[in-house]
C-alpha cells in the first residue's frame, strides 16, 4: 500500500509539471504596452494661468528675491550680463507664460526649471507684474564697419537697424518694430516680448532656435510666428539684429528731457568764433531734434 501511495503521489507531480510545460508552450505572452508620454508635475501650468487673477507687483517683489542672484534686483542682470537675460520691463503675461513653460517642461532649461516648479499660477502672474514695473536698461550696439559681403561699408548695427525698422519685403521678412514697437518695448496684449536692451547673446540664441523651427511647446502658434520671420535670416543678420536691439532704448520722457535741457541751458555759452573761422552750415541743434524723433541704439 505504501508503494502504491508513493507511486500515486509521484504520478500527480509528473502530471502537474507536464501541465505547466504545456501551458508555457501554448499560451502567448501579452504584447508590451505602448510607450506613454509622461511629463513632470506641472504639465497644466500654462492652462492654469487663465485661472489666476491679475498679478500683484508687491507680492511679486517678495518672490523676486530668488531671481535676483541671476537677473539682478531690478531684472537687468547687470552683475553678469554674459550669462543671464534682462527681464526688466517684460509684460506680466510674457513672464508668467515663460515661467509656466519652464514648469511644465515644454521649455527646457536646467537652471530655470527648479525655480519654476514650486510656483503657482498666481505666483507667476505676481512675478510678471513686478518685472513689468521695472525699467529696462540697455547695452551697447556694435558700430564697427562691415568689411565684406552684401552689407559692406555699413556699420554692423545698421544692418540690424534696417531689418528692425523696415524688414525685407523681397524675402517676406516683416519689420520687427511692427510687433515689438519702435523702441523694442513689446506688446503686452499678445505677449510679444520686450526686446529693446536685451543681451545680444540671448536674442541671437533665440533667433537661431526660431530659424531651426523646432519647438517642444504644445501650443506653437507664437513660436511659429517667429519661426516664419527668422527662417530667411543669415547668421550675420541675426548677430547684427541682436546687436542693434541690445543698444536700443526709448528716448527720455518729457520730464527727463526738460531736466536735460535745463542743465544744458545753465552751462556757459561757447566762445564766439573769429570772423574768419568757418561756421558749420548745419545747425547741430536741428540735427539732434530730428534724431530725437525716433529711438536709436547706443553704440560703442
Amino acid at each position: 500500500m505504501r508503494h502504491a501511495r508513493a507511486f500515486g503521489i509521484a504520478g500527480l507531480v509528473i502530471l502537474a509539471v507536464g501541465a505547466v510545460a504545456f501551458a508555457q508552450s501554448t499560451v502567448q505572452p501579452l504584447p508590451d504596452a505602448p510607450a506613454v508620454e509622461t511629463r513632470e508635475l506641472g504639465d497644466t501650468a500654462v492652462a492654469d494661468l487663465a485661472k489666476a487673477t491679475h498679478g500683484d507687483p508687491q507680492k511679486g517683489a517678495q518672490l523676486a528675491g530668488a531671481c535676483a542672484a541671476c537677473h539682478g534686483l531690478d531684472g537687468n542682470a547687470d552683475a553678469d550680463p554674459s550669462l543671464y537675460p534682462r527681464i526688466a520691463g517684460q509684460s506680466e503675461r510674457y513672464v508668467a507664460r515663460q515661467l509656466a513653460l519652464f514648469k511644465s517642461g515644454e521649455r527646457v532649461n536646467a537652471i530655470m526649471q527648479p525655480f519654476a516648479q514650486p510656483l503657482s499660477a498666481q505666483d507667476m502672474r505676481d512675478l510678471g507684474a513686478h518685472y513689468a514695473q521695472q525699467s529696462s536698461g540697455a547695452g551697447i550696439a556694435d558700430d564697427a564697419v562691415v568689411e565684406a559681403g552684401p552689407y559692406k561699408g555699413m556699420k554692423f548695427f545698421e544692418v540690424g537697424q534696417k531689418l528692425f525698422r523696415s524688414g525685407d519685403a523681397e524675402r517676406d521678412i516683416p519689420a520687427c518694430m511692427a510687433c515689438h514697437g519702435p523702441a523694442g518695448s513689446g506688446n503686452p496684449g499678445p505677449a510679444y516680448p520686450h526686446v529693446g536692451g536685451q543681451q545680444a547673446w540671448y536674442s541671437s540664441g533665440r533667433l537661431y532656435a526660431y530659424r531651426e523651427g523646432q519647438s517642444s511647446e504644445d501650443d506653437k502658434h507664437l513660436f511659429n510666428v517667429m519661426a516664419a520671420v527668422a527662417k530667411s535670416l543669415t547668421d550675420e543678420e541675426i548677430e547684427a539684429l541682436s546687436s542693434y536691439m541690445q543698444g536700443l532704448h526709448p528716448r527720455p520722457d518729457p520730464a527727463m528731457q526738460a531736466a536735460i535741457e535745463a542743465q544744458a541751458a545753465a552751462m556757459p555759452a561757447p566762445a564766439t568764433p573769429p570772423q574768419d573761422q568757418a561756421v558749420p552750415a548745419t545747425d547741430p541743434t536741428a540735427e539732434q531734434a530730428l534724431e530725437a524723433a525716433e529711438p536709436a541704439p547706443a553704440t560703442q
